[in-house]
């Protein structure tokens, strides 16, 4: 395909999800489907472009002072992808497949200054939340909301159960040259951004990871399993497991000593653990499945450590679900606040005296975060907040100099609270406490 009718695509898509109230991936695979024609060269470029509009959605609509599927597409491909209105035109002429050449008024959208545009629209969020971010971020909360609407990196974290950091570094960047070792986690590795007009190939088509020497895993995530900071031969509840993410990290930390507690409320999560364990060589994880009481009913008042990554509304996560952030509804954040105080209630049960508990989630949103865990502790004198910042560096886990911006991070209660703009990672919300009796 050329490059006109990739756009047009890309309009199509737009307006598909404009009507339809679908998952941008399913939209641009369904594409894909109706249009076999369609390399995938193709279907990366303008699932690119589709991403990379409902990332600056406001901005761009702003801008072009429309906020039409063909607008928003235009807008991102000149303002996003840096394509002047006499590029776009010479890739339109003389495709019958292209869209039409640009208006007056479109040319005008792509080079307009929008420095005074409100907060929201600035930062490319939705208006409701401006307060809340605000909170987390002060001044900052515009930038900070520009860098959740960028591209995120594939990061990795190197598995040294099965094999050296250094091993796996050398395989990495024989086969990716641009690999590089995070400045913020020891066994953290870092594919940069690509071009987005460009295919790469997914980080699952690597050797390195077929093998099991590394896992895709943010480096904020990687962070927030540090806080577990297990000694070896600890018993560690990985009470919201997921698809087992950070319990493959917690398991690592602990080299197959000790034992890792898998469990998750909805249960068809945890079906996507059973393949990451093997491949990870992973022995000291026990998967429990069932109604909770069943199934940890023994932990109660066993744990050295119960990892909570709880449910929430994923604000930290926009980078990579840009269509997420407008679908956010005030009653979510309710409910998603709801499930974090019963998580936090529950979860307690199972932290033995001395023990500790690891409050997580990947929102910025001072509500599901700070707050939270405030209301928590006004209901029980058995729990203590400590500083994150002293676990990690007791972990051993952090990259040299690490410490530094991790700093800036912290927040109420010795918690972190980590960003695209403060750490280049996802919005990572970390708070551990301790059971004093």
């Amino acid at each position: 395909m050329r490059d006109g009718g990739r756009i047009a695509a890309a309009i199509e898509i737009l307006e598909t999800l404009e009507t339809q109230h679908q998952p941008v991936k399913d939209a641009v695979r369904d594409w894909g489907k109706a249009h076999r024609f369609a390399g995938s060269g193709d279907r990366a470029w303008i699932g690119g472009l589709v991403l990379d509009a409902l990332r600056h959605k406001l901005s761009v609509s702003h801008a072009m002072q429309d906020g039409s599927a063909r607008s928003l597409a235009l807008g991102t491909a000149g303002r996003v992808w840096g394509m002047s209105a006499d590029e776009l035109d010479e890739i339109f002429d003389g495709d019958e497949h292209a869209p039409e050449k640009l208006s007056e008024a479109e040319r005008e959208g792509l080079d307009r200054d929008i420095s005074d545009a409100p907060m929201h629209v600035r930062g490319d969020f939705p208006e409701w939340l401006e307060e809340s971010l605000v909170r987390a971020f002060g001044e900052a909360a515009a930038e900070e909301g520009r860098l959740l609407s960028s591209r995120a990196p594939v990061d990795l974290r190197v598995n040294e159960v099965k094999t050296e950091f250094e091993r796996a570094t050398k395989e990495m960047k024989s086969k990716l040259k641009a690999v590089h070792e995070s400045d913020l986690t020891k066994l953290g590795l870092r594919i940069p951004l690509r071009d987005p007009r460009a295919k790469s190939a997914a980080a699952e088509s690597i050797p390195a990871y077929g093998k099991g020497w590394v896992e895709v895993q943010d480096i904020g995530s990687q962070l927030a399993a540090l806080a577990a900071a297990p000694k070896m031969g600890s018993q560690v509840l990985d009470y919201c497991a997921g698809a087992g993410g950070k319990t493959l990290a917690l398991s690592a930390l602990l080299h197959n000593t000790g034992q890792v507690h898998a469990w998750d409320l909805d249960w068809r999560r945890l079906r996507a653990i059973w393949p990451r364990l093997k491949r990870a060589d992973t022995r000291n994880v026990q998967v429990h499945d069932g109604k909770e009481n069943e199934a940890l009913g023994a932990l109660v008042d066993a744990m050295d450590v119960v990892f909570c990554d709880a449910p929430c509304t994923g604000t930290g996560t926009w980078r990579r679900r840009p269509d997420a952030k407008w679908r956010l509804k005030p009653s979510a954040l309710e409910k998603r606040m709801s499930e974090q105080d019963t998580v936090l209630e529950r979860a307690q049960r199972y932290v033995k005296p001395g023990g500790r508990l690891v409050y997580v989630t990947c929102s910025v949103l001072p509500e599901e975060n700070g707050d939270r865990v405030a209301a928590f502790l006004e209901t029980t004198e058995a729990f203590k907040p400590v500083p994150a910042l002293d676990v990690l560096k007791a972990s051993g886990g952090l990259a040299e100099g690490a410490e530094d911006k991790l700093e800036a991070c912290a927040t109420d209660l010795g918690a972190l609270q980590l960003s695209p703009g403060r750490t280049d990672t996802d919005g990572f919300y970390i708070c551990v406490l301790e059971r004093s009796a």
